[in-house]
């Protein structure tokens, strides 16, 4: 398998370019602010061919240049409906005193080929398995995608800003709540196997069993607490 990711923009948020192997059809992950030239890189360099692009949530962040990246592939974009009005109106996502100059930068809206995602389904992209998690907490619709463990290749699970290496997504912005969070985090997260490679929408790489053991958020609500919800995240994104 191959996983070409890169981070883009003044957020730096991971976009990730997900393929059997080099020369196949692949599934773009959050293209995010300034990631369509990153994405047109790696298209060139391992001769892919785009035919989906999905994504963990709605924040701009992540989905800034869905239009330009879906228009130059013409293939659809998939996210979750309560996140979708994001596309178009990022700065109601936001809070309206958050980020206006930079919103005016940017063109936002649809690409042609909007799908919504739900809780517990299959997306079969690319010769590639995808079970999708609704995850709310960081935003109403946020998601996460999970590759089944394959051969010699471990579980791989693009936990979005649900979870990062050390930390969690923020909750303080509209449709943030850290309740929701740590309860996705333990419905979510603490199922997985140890061995499971966490690339998150921020960040380094980590695994579960990392983070079972270091995270203080995941450590709380294995301990079946809630006390981690007392601390604010490190802010990393939107």
């Amino acid at each position: 398998m191959l996983i070409a990711g890169f981070p883009a923009g003044a957020w730096g948020t991971n976009c990730y370019l997900v393929a059997p192997a080099a020369g196949e059809e692949c599934v773009i992950i959050d293209p995010g602010h300034q990631a369509a030239p990153g994405v047109e890189e790696a298209v060139r360099k391992h001769r892919l061919k785009p035919v989906a692009v999905v994504l963990t949530h709605g924040h701009i962040d992540h989905v800034a240049s869905v239009v330009p990246v879906c228009g130059a592939h013409d293939v659809p974009a998939w996210i979750h409906p309560e996140d979708r009005f994001m596309m178009s109106d990022p700065e109601k996502a936001l809070g309206r005193s958050i980020g206006m100059p930079l919103m005016g930068e940017l063109t936002v809206g649809e690409p042609d080929d909007v799908r919504e995602l739900t809780d517990g389904a299959r997306l079969d992209l690319a010769g590639l398995e995808f079970s999708v998690a609704h995850a709310p907490g960081h935003t109403k619709g946020s998601v996460t995608f999970r590759m089944p463990e394959a051969a010699d290749v471990p579980s791989v699970f693009f936990s979005g800003d649900l979870l990062f290496a050390g930390s969690i997504g923020r909750t303080d912005l509209p449709g943030g709540d850290m309740a929701e969070m740590l309860d996705s985090l333990a419905r979510v997260c603490l199922p997985l196997e140890d061995s499971t490679v966490v690339l998150s929408g921020h960040g380094p790489q980590t695994t579960i069993g990392q983070e079972r053991a270091a995270n203080p958020y995941l450590r709380q609500v294995a301990a079946g607490g809630q006390g981690a919800g007392s601390h604010t995240p490190p802010r990393r994104g939107m």
